[in-house]
């Protein structure tokens, strides 16, 4: 049964009053890919009435009225997706297409719409709590580069003006800050949750905090931002995570406490096994349903976190660089249930998660003593500590396959091919190769530059060729032809017009064609997009050339694309300008 969405829904539960009012700016789906179902789930677990508010009118507060005063308190998330990255492209043009609104209709949720909720909210129930978490909100917990406006932002808290900031994956937290509330608390008072940030006036300061450079330094001094990012990014470990304070004008601040721990696996076992109706909420059908439902409907999520710490991805900030996973139990038991869902035709789309091959924590130390703060489980080479083992990974997969009904498992998550070479067992290739690529694998060696791997955080180029030998090697061992497919990232800092045209010429001399570039796009919470700012590296704090302008990035991203007719003209001019037109017959033929 759904979740109540309007007042009518909510009394035919015989509910006077809600406990929650979960306001998100994705249309409801109850499916556990979507943040706002499992926050919802949860709290229901444990008791709680909550009601969701999908979508809302946001250009007055009445919408937000709409069940009544909530008892404990508002919970709101801008969806799945930052909203800015949901309406802008790179380019900053707007985007026609959302697929997390009732028929991909674009414009059903504002601009920053985590700071447009909360107000509204705000001004529907003066003395009514505002929680804010979800992606928009962890990734903006502290001042940051906004991409947008071109300038370093306040604190999300500050703008939103909501009394608590979830950040990471929100699931303990949400239901301690519940607990609290519930209790009679005051949310002023209930500052001290792990993986909460609130804001207050004078807080005290302990020896064992860490006061971060003030929001007047980091909007003034790129390298003051720098010293920040660097701050945070050591100290994002629920072991050796520690207290931060962010000061603003007129002794306001932030105080992020430490990370939660992760959720353990029988914790996320509960979690995914909760009575999800994994599907979108009917009221859609007539608009032609959800479009972000199928590419999850028939995927299982099984693990969470990742350590790969690629600059340009903002799991590490959000989710964190410990990795847990679920049983082997769980996840066939959720197969099961996929195989009696309408729809279902005997694919599972994709097992997997951040990184579909990893499962467990990255090394014993880390489990006690935490991720290793100037040291990374992957670049630029695997550590000698860093377990490496995917043999309860090809159980599951194994476990999957063998349910009844089901004819082929595919893993669509990223899969680390620097991790799989590690492992000595040397088992896992085969098995992928055998049962879970779907004629074509698609891997990310991102680039071919050394200089941009290294901005990256990736493995050199030669790691990706040894893979690709393999693989080519290994499907001809077991009679396959299928083929691979890499994603490259276009104007990524440390990317220099000559490095777009190196990894031209080296797609030409392999063969590859890509499926897609990505242009890098500058998102809060990652390492890229510090370096894309201050135009260096926070860690080291060398220069880092950074391609800002659209002409370039226009040059780099068809440097790519070589191949297509309509971008002859723009490499003609990139090869001109790196000063090699020389190579134009050679690219181009």
């Amino acid at each position: 049964m759904f979740l109540p969405v309007n007042k009518k829904e909510m009394n035919e539960r015989g509910w006077q009053q809600a406990d929650f009012v979960l306001v998100t700016g994705d249309a409801y789906v109850d499916h556990p890919s979507f943040g706002t179902a499992i926050i919802s789930r949860v709290l229901e677990s444990f008791g709680y009435k909550v009601a969701i508010l999908a979508q809302p009118e946001w250009k007055n507060a009445e919408a937000f009225k709409t069940f009544g005063k909530p008892r404990l308190g508002f919970l709101i998330n801008s969806g799945n997706v930052d909203s800015m990255v949901n309406h802008y492209s790179v380019f900053r043009h707007r985007r026609k297409r959302d697929v997390y609104s009732p028929g991909g209709k674009a414009g059903r949720r504002p601009d920053r719409a985590v700071i447009v909720y909360s107000n509204r909210a705000r001004e529907a129930y003066k003395d009514v709590p505002v929680i804010i978490g979800g992606l928009e909100a962890s990734l903006r917990r502290f001042g940051h580069y906004d991409y947008w406006d071109d300038k370093v932002r306040r604190s999300i808290l500050m703008d939103s003006r909501a009394d608590i900031l979830i950040y990471g994956m929100g699931e303990r937290a949400v239901a301690e800050i519940a607990e609290a509330l519930d209790s009679g608390l005051d949310v002023r008072d209930i500052t001290w949750i792990k993986g909460t940030c609130v804001r207050c006036k004078s807080p005290d300061i302990y020896d064992s905090d860490v006061v971060l450079p003030d929001f007047a330094a980091i909007s003034s001094s790129r390298n003051e931002y720098c010293r920040s990012f660097a701050m945070q990014y050591r100290s994002n470990d629920s072991v050796s995570g520690e207290r931060f304070i962010e000061k603003y004008e007129g002794n306001q601040c932030i105080v992020q406490n430490p990370p939660q721990e992760p959720l353990e696996r029988e914790e996320l076992d509960r979690i995914y096994e909760l009575p999800y109706m994994r599907t979108y909420h009917p009221m859609y059908e007539k608009e032609g349903g959800v479009p972000a439902i199928e590419e999850v409907k028939f995927s299982i999520t099984a693990n969470r976190g990742c350590f790969g710490g690629c600059a340009f991805c903002a799991i590490t900030y959000h989710q964190g660089r410990e990795v847990r996973s679920r049983s082997s139990e769980s996840i066939v038991g959720e197969t099961v249930e996929l195989t009696k869902t309408e729809g279902f035709k005997g694919y599972i789309h994709d097992v997997g998660g951040p990184t579909a091959n990893f499962r467990m924590p990255s090394c014993e130390k880390q489990k006690k003593h935490g991720m290793c703060r100037n040291k990374d489980c992957l670049y630029p080479e695997p550590c000698s500590q860093l377990n490496v083992d995917h043999s309860e990974y090809i159980d599951v997969l194994k476990a999957v396959r063998n349910v009844d009904g089901v004819r082929k498992v595919f893993i669509r998550s990223g899969i680390r091919y620097d991790y799989l070479l590690a492992d000595k067992q040397n088992r896992f290739l085969e098995e992928l190769c055998r049962h879970h690529v779907s004629g074509i694998l698609k891997v990310a060696p991102e680039h071919s530059s050394e200089n941009v791997l290294r901005n990256m955080r990736k493995p050199p180029i030669d790691v990706f060729d040894r893979f690709s030998r393999q693989y080519r090697r290994m499907n001809e061992k077991i009679g396959k032809k299928q083929y691979m497919i890499p994603y490259f990232i276009s104007s990524h800092p440390g990317s220099t017009l000559d490095d777009a045209v190196d990894l031209a010429l080296y797609m030409k001399k392999t063969g590859f064609i890509p499926d897609q570039v990505q242009d890098f796009y500058p998102t809060p919470g990652t390492l890229a997009t510090c370096m894309y700012y201050t135009e260096k590296d926070p860690f080291t704090m060398k220069p880092v050339y950074v391609a800002k302008t659209a002409e370039e990035k226009r040059m780099q991203r068809a440097l790519l694309h070589f191949h297509k007719r309509e971008n002859r003209d723009t490499v003609i001019k990139a090869l001109k300008k790196a000063g090699r037109g020389n190579l134009i017959r050679e690219l181009l033929g």
